[in-house]
């Protein structure tokens, strides 16, 4: 099977289940920043300094996977496919949660910075609180599982928490905003 097919170059992609539609459609935006953040949670794999997650960030990889088939079907079709559960958006609380204990009451605003990691983490945070506004805005003109929106909420949460968490354990000092007087 090539990886090309040439049926895109004309701006239109295909949905689940073979609708066409243009590829700045809101559905395609809203799928397309899911697989950028499933992209730059891989990088994040990628470093040293997140072994003790890294499984559940394979499982976060897995869900958010899902939820771009979720994504791709039409809402008026229907087809028999996996679909993000609210167990799992229970999974990444209890995650947040056990991270939580951890860390110091935060009491000012951080910079995005401190290692490559903890960096990649907020990267991860600011695409997930994207690919959320591209499903509400989808969402105003088409049904989409109401999971999908509390998902990616509770993980734009959980890479923060993850952020403050690789710098506790791997002794970063976080860098503290510093409004001007």
């Amino acid at each position: 099977m090539k990886i090309y097919t040439k049926t895109g170059d004309a701006g239109e992609t295909g949905l689940f289940g073979g609708k066409r539609v243009s590829k700045d459609s809101l559905r395609i935006e809203a799928y397309g920043t899911t697989d950028e953040l499933n992209a730059f949670i891989g990088q994040l794999i990628s470093s040293q300094d997140i072994q003790s997650v890294r499984s559940f960030l394979v499982k976060i990889q897995n869900e958010i996977f899902i939820m771009g088939s979720m994504l791709s079907m039409p809402s008026d079709q229907n087809f028999d496919i996996p679909i993000i559960s609210e167990s799992d958006i229970e999974d990444i609380e209890v995650e947040i949660d056990r991270m939580e204990k951890k860390l110091a009451p935060l009491k000012n605003f951080i910079l995005p910075s401190g290692s490559a990691a903890i960096s990649s983490s907020h990267i991860c945070r600011t695409i997930s609180r994207r690919a959320e506004r591209r499903v509400v805005t989808l969402e105003q003109s088409e049904e989409i599982n109401p999971l999908i929106k509390k998902y990616l909420n509770r993980l734009s949460d959980y890479f923060f928490v993850l952020s403050r968490y690789i710098a506790v354990e791997t002794g970063v000092e976080e860098t503290i905003w510093r409004p001007k007087k």
